[in-house]
Order: structure tokens, then C-alpha cells, then sequence
């Protein structure tokens, strides 16, 4: 049996770069991905939690249609293709699903399934797919997902995420980086 890739979209699978040109071009702003030393962007954006979400409205479908991929992750995801089920889980919402299904049509990346979750709990969907190895970039996420599931994370490494990680949690910089733990991981005799 094929193992399963749960993989996020958001820094993970795009650039975590992405929401800097709207922000800075929105809000007036002139950050850096540096500056986004935590997860929660409302501090640093100057807005409050109800004025971000209006934010969300107005800007995510105009951030998701054309959002830039890791560096390398095109390449090392279509490499997977066939090899692994590719289960996209995103807290993207569900009403951004024809913007995220076009997006990844032109980026030439086929998957197995596509789930927005609305919420960054994915706990309740990686146990619902049987994923074997997951991909984060918020913190939080990877340590639950690792800990809560049993299986091995990967997060990317970002300004946001630098917190400590357990041991099931391998912290990455880049896709390439990515695919040789998962050849480790998903290669080993350790792997249930």
C-alpha cells in the first residue's frame, strides 16, 4: 500500500513570503518575512482580530489565485506523484475551493484529494486519511499533528515557527532538504 502525504498549502507548499506584497501594498506596510517573528499576523499588520478577517475577505482570493511555490517544491511534489498519495489539507476556507483547485491546475501539481478545513485543527482529518507523514509551517500544528497522530512532521523552517520541536517534529529550509528525511523516514524500517 501507498503511503499517504498530508501536505499544508500555505508556507508550506507556497512561498511564506506570499502575504508580504498585500500587506505591505494594502496596509501601507513595509515588512519583510523577518519580521513576522509569530504565526498571528494581526500585531504586526496593525489590525484587530475582527478588521484582519475583513482583511481575509477582501484579499485571499487575490493572494491565492497566483501565489508563488516553494523553491522546489513543484519539483520534488510532481516527482511524488507517483510514488505517494498526495492529500492536500489546508485551514484555507471551504469557499476558496475553486480558486485552490484552478491554482493547482496551473501549477501542474495532480493530488488525491484536496481538503479546506476552515480551521488549522487538522487533527481530525490527518487521523480521517491515515496520513503518514505530514508538512507544516505553523508550530503548533506540527507539534499536535506529531504528537496527537503518531507520525513523523516535517515543518518548514520560518521566522514564526522557531520554537523548540519533540523529536517526531524534523524541522526543514527547503524542499530539497524535505524529500531526503522523507526517503529516511519512509524507507526505514521504523515506519509503521
Amino acid at each position: 500500500m501507498r503511503k499517504r502525504l498530508g501536505i499544508d498549502i500555505d508556507g508550506t507548499l507556497t512561498c511564506p513570503t506570499t502575504f508580504v506584497p498585500f500587506i505591505n501594498k494594502t496596509l501601507n506596510k513595509n515588512i519583510t518575512l523577518d519580521d513576522m517573528t509569530q504565526y498571528d499576523l494581526t500585531p504586526l499588520m496593525g489590525l484587530s482580530e475582527e478588521g484582519f478577517w475583513e482583511w481575509m475577505d477582501e484579499m485571499e482570493p487575490l493572494i491565492y489565485q497566483d501565489a508563488p511555490l516553494a523553491n522546489g517544491a513543484k519539483e520534488i511534489v510532481q516527482k511524488w506523484q507517483g510514488e505517494y498519495d498526495l492529500f492536500f489539507i489546508s485551514a484555507r476556507r471551504n469557499h476558496l475551493f475553486e480558486i485552490t483547485n484552478n491554482w493547482f491546475a496551473k501549477q501542474e501539481i495532480d493530488y488525491d484529494h484536496l481538503e479546506l478545513l476552515g480551521t488549522h485543527n487538522k487533527i481530525s482529518a490527518v487521523k480521517q486519511h491515515n496520513i503518514d507523514l505530514f508538512f507544516e509551517d505553523k508550530h503548533d500544528n506540527a507539534v499536535e499533528i506529531s504528537e496527537e497522530c503518531q507520525i513523523p512532521v516535517i515543518l518548514f523552517d520560518t521566522p514564526y515557527n522557531r520554537e523548540p520541536v519533540p523529536k517526531g517534529v524534523h524541522r526543514v529550509s527547503n524542499w530539497f532538504e524535505a524529500e531526503q528525511i522523507v526517503q529516511t523516514i519512509l524507507h526505514s524500517t521504523s515506519m509503521k
